[in-house]
């Protein structure tokens, strides 16, 4: 019927309207994963992350030693808060990063710029440990410390958001919660490690010899520890879920009537596009990573300035946590498969909440029992958080957007609240004399955190939007593509976001020809 009311009769051989295809998922769709690509990606990326996180904590044992090395004339406590400036400095450099390296990765891929990044970060840490002091250059060490500390921050806000999209992708969607928490593992095994390394330096050069020289070697270090983890990564692919979306995208681009169908975005599409769970994204970080560096980069400075540890035991009493809770990580990201990522972020945001006063509370009694329990009390929920961020974050955001949308999200939160928690707390302190202000910081954010987790979206056991589904095995495959109508967690609208919005039978639509089915468009 046309506008006039009557009805419009179509001319004698006018071509009909074309049928749309409705998809159905067969086995050449489904990504069967390649188990030793698999380890050669977790590997790949776990010793990079564990490099950031080892000069994360080499940097944060060293702060009391390192003040007299560039500020020789400043009081204790400006000394002290100048290194915990630098450290924030280095988060405040890493949004910049994280946009332009997550724009990179989207555009040519995860692999070649997660190499890049690494390669950045192990050069800038090796340079710290060449830096002449205040007493060669005056000033000018202590400008040339934050400059380094910028391009550190600047090339690490590429490593995380790249490295959990990297390991989420190569993942099978059962068990992806299990093998992304692998990356927070090798984190907090490598910040122990550099905290070992500190330790057994002190204890065997003295803090003399340390402030001489000594601070320079876990620096050192990174340059052939940069080597070994840049000769790993290269021998790592591309993740099959992203240069699925690159194939498909090259069909787009060749296709004039797909000009409506998912393409990678530019940070400000971003941001449109996605800005609800960008924020929820940023806010779950943001409550992470305060409790995460309020245990590690914080900890040693607030057990020898706040609670009268020497350095040595402010530093030794931390590792064995460390080592405790890396080991526990990837139980909880296992967890988080079975029974959904957000019941597993909300045991680590309430149990912040509650566990977060009594810890420093502990803390404060001064011994070494009470210290280490009061540690623990911390480290429980960090454990519940971190191991779930990083497969739960990546799945909030389709394939073709997800490492920009990640570099976003993440590295803008840190800047703003993680990194600065050494900062803050100890400002905080300072202003108001009361040693349980970090316990009220925590408390603070993970509140926040908990009621942002009701917003997030679940994504245990589900494929990644914008990607088709992975699995073990072939068996796996064909039970899937079998059970596809009865199962809840298969959405073939959202799994195939590339070319959802191509025609159908257009060249963007390169899974049209396998399909069986032919209903009218208006089904």
């Amino acid at each position: 019927m046309n506008a006039s009311g009557t009805n419009q009769v179509a001319p004698k051989g006018a071509k009909k309207p074309k049928l749309r295809t409705r998809r159905r998922l067969r086995e050449s769709d489904v990504n069967v994963v390649n188990k030793p690509m698999l380890k050669k990606a977790l590997g790949g990326t776990i010793v990079g992350n564990t490099m950031e996180w080892y000069d994360v904590g080499v940097f944060g044992y060293l702060i009391t030693t390192m003040g007299p090395v560039f500020l020789p004339e400043a009081d204790k406590s400006v000394q002290t808060l100048f290194l915990l400036g630098t450290f924030a400095a280095t988060f405040i450099a890493r949004p910049l990063g994280g946009v332009i390296f997550g724009w990179l990765g989207d555009k040519i891929g995860r692999q070649k710029v997660l190499a890049t990044t690494l390669m950045l970060m192990a050069a800038s840490t090796f340079a710290i440990g060449l830096l002449p002091g205040y007493a060669q250059i005056g000033m000018w060490a202590a400008a040339l410390l934050v400059l380094l500390k910028v391009v550190q921050g600047f090339s690490t806000g590429g490593e995380y958001a790249g490295a959990t999209t990297f390991v989420s992708e190569y993942s099978p969607d059962k068990r992806r919660g299990f093998f992304a928490s692998f990356l927070d593992m090798g984190s907090y095994l490598g910040f122990a490690l550099g905290a070992a390394l500190v330790s057994v330096l002190q204890l065997t050069l003295g803090q003399a010899a340390m402030e001489e020289w000594g601070w320079r070697i876990p620096f050192l270090l990174a340059g052939p520890l940069g080597l070994i983890a840049v000769y790993f990564r290269s021998k790592i692919e591309e993740s099959p879920q992203f240069q699925a979306t690159l194939d498909a995208q090259e069909h787009l681009s060749k296709d004039a009537a797909s000009s409506g169908a998912s393409a990678s975005k530019s940070p400000v599409g971003i941001v449109k596009a996605y800005w609800r769970s960008l924020i929820v994204a940023m806010i779950l970080v943001a409550a992470a990573n305060t409790a995460g560096y309020a245990l590690t980069s914080y900890m040693p400075t607030y057990l020898t300035e706040s609670k009268g540890y020497d350095p040595v035991h402010g530093t030794l009493l931390t590792i064995p946590v460390l080592v405790i809770m890396s080991l526990c990580i990837p139980l909880t990201g296992k967890l988080s498969d079975r029974i959904g990522r957000r019941p597993v972020l909300w045991i680590g945001a309430l149990s912040t909440v509650v566990l977060a006063a009594p810890a420093f509370m502990l803390i404060g009694v001064g011994e070494i029992w009470s210290t280490l329990l009061g540690l623990g009390m911390i480290a429980f929920p960090v454990t519940f958080y971190v191991a779930n961020l990083a497969s739960a974050l990546p799945a909030q955001f389709p394939t073709a957007s997800r490492y920009g949308a990640m570099g976003i999200a993440y590295n803008f939160s840190v800047a703003i609240f993680g990194g600065t928690t050494p900062f803050i707390v100890a400002a905080l302190i300072g202003a108001t004399g009361d040693d349980m202000m970090p316990a009220y910081y925590l408390m603070a954010t993970s509140a926040i955190g908990a009621i942002a987790i009701y917003f997030l979206k679940e994504s245990a056991q589900r494929p990644l939007p914008g990607s088709m589904p992975s699995v073990d095995t072939q068996a796996e495959a064909k039970e899937l593509v079998a059970n596809q109508d009865e199962n809840p967690l298969i959405d073939l609208v959202e799994m195939d976001m590339p070319y959802a919005a191509a025609p159908a039978g257009s060249v963007a639509d390169p899974t049209a020809p396998r399909n069986t089915e032919k209903v009218p468009a208006d089904a």
